[in-house]
Order: C-alpha cells, then sequence, then structure tokens
C-alpha cells in the first residue's frame, strides 16, 4: 500500500535545512568550473575586487581571518 506522509516545516525550519546543501551544491559547481574552464574568471588589476582579494591572500598567509556568524551578518 503506498501512502504519503505530509510533512510540514517552518519558513526558518526549511532555511536551516536548504542553505548548507544549496552553499554545498554552489561550491561544489563552481570548483567543477573552475578546474573544466580556468580562463572563465579573471581578475584585472584595476578591478576593485582584485584588491580586495590581494588583501584576503595576505591575511590568510599571516593567519589574521576573521569571519563572523550568519546572525552577526544578517542581525538575527
Amino acid at each position: 500500500m503506498n501512502t504519503s506522509q505530509k510533512i510540514t516545516f517552518s519558513q526558518d525550519e526549511l532555511q536551516h535545512v536548504l542553505e548548507p546543501l544549496i552553499r554545498r551544491i554552489i561550491r561544489e559547481e563552481l570548483l567543477r568550473v573552475t578546474q573544466q574552464q580556468p580562463d572563465i574568471f579573471f581578475l584585472h588589476p584595476e578591478m576593485p575586487i582584485y584588491a580586495d582579494m590581494v588583501d584576503i591572500a595576505q591575511r590568510k598567509t599571516a593567519d589574521a581571518l576573521e569571519f563572523l556568524s550568519h546572525e552577526e551578518i544578517w542581525n538575527e
């Protein structure tokens, strides 16, 4: 006998479940695309984001990266 179950999630519960999954999928797809087509993503030194990425790389090397929690970013 086929019986279907109805599962109800609140919006917050659904977000809590889906957000890590979506982030993982995006991360995996970006990695796949950049490995298959390494020339697809290019930062020119004159682009504002280029300086930001250099700064992040330098802080990573110096082990000086600091991360904010989800709650701090979204004021939740």
